[in-house]
């Protein structure tokens, strides 16, 4: 399994592949702007030649994008609506340019709609854009914890959503554990663990499986809570890990952890564990 992070962007884009090394990441993930603003910089030339030159030296990949917290399409609220498709437009397009296969989003949030309406709204918006920009970057659909009105929690809605996306080549799922895990798929037991991937094998497929987001829960199963914890620190615990890292089907996808961060000895300790779990015999 390539390992990785997601990496600021605070000191630019000329670092973050130094900031990734640092950490030790086979694989990346990073916000191309700020994730709680609707703004959309430009991308400095500059310092896009030196994120591209400095990728072309290392053997970083795949690179993931998550785009900003504030798009939300499956709000019934046109103002929204609209601002979200554009700022997921604008995150394709900064994406190719900055050599990216994939942007990762959030279902969002439905406001006043009910979950068909909402997961309609979803799908149309991610055919408008995909129909108007012809380029490779895929959409990852990222499962949420299921927090208020959340969509996006159980692999029922997600697959509802790829149902409805015409151009399927350019749609997969990011898997996030903690989410699952909060959204009340129990992986922190063998049984529950094997239960949960034949779900999502049944209604999803592993073929659309392209990211693992590799989180412990600080919050107790069906929680509903997105609270991320370190590896083995949570309620998930360490045994889930060892099981993914080994598994034949998940052992090959990249994963992304975005634990706790205080400085960079959490990322680096968090990194020592989950290497260590792939050498090491999975107990049943």
């Amino acid at each position: 399994m390539r390992l990785g992070f997601q990496i600021s962007i605070a000191r630019g884009f000329s670092k973050v592949i130094e900031q990734a090394l640092i950490r030790k990441c086979e694989t990346i993930q990073f916000f191309s702007r700020n994730p709680r603003q609707w703004g959309n910089p430009s991308l400095p030339e500059k310092e896009v030649k030196e994120f591209k030159d400095n990728l072309k030296k290392k053997n970083i990949y795949p690179l993931f994008i998550h785009a900003p917290y504030l798009v939300n399409l499956s709000s019934s609220k046109e103002s929204i609506y609209f601002k979200s498709v554009r700022a997921l437009s604008e995150e394709l397009l900064r994406a190719e340019i900055l050599g990216v296969s994939y942007v990762i989003i959030h279902p969002g949030s439905r406001t006043n709609g009910d979950e068909k309406e909402a997961i309609k709204n979803i799908a149309g918006g991610i055919n408008q854009i995909l129909n108007k920009l012809k380029n490779k970057t895929i959409i990852l659909l990222e499962n949420t914890a299921g927090q208020g009105k959340e969509i996006g929690y159980n692999f029922s809605q997600i697959r509802a959503i790829i149902e409805l996306i015409k151009d399927k080549r350019r749609i997969g799922v990011c898997l996030d554990l903690a989410h699952a895990f909060e959204a009340g798929y129990d992986l922190s037991t063998k049984e529950g663990f094997s239960i949960t991937l034949r779900e999502f094998e049944r209604l999803i497929g592993f073929d659309k499986l392209h990211l693992l987001h590799l989180n412990d829960s600080r919050t107790p199963l069906g929680s509903h809570s997105d609270r991320h914890e370190h590896i083995g620190k949570g309620y998930i615990g360490l045994r889930t890990f060892r099981r993914i890292v080994n598994h034949p089907l998940l052992s090959s996808l990249p994963g992304i952890m975005e634990t706790p961060f205080q400085n960079k000895r959490d990322d680096l300790k968090n990194m020592l564990i989950m290497k260590s779990l792939s050498r090491r015999s999975l107990k049943q």
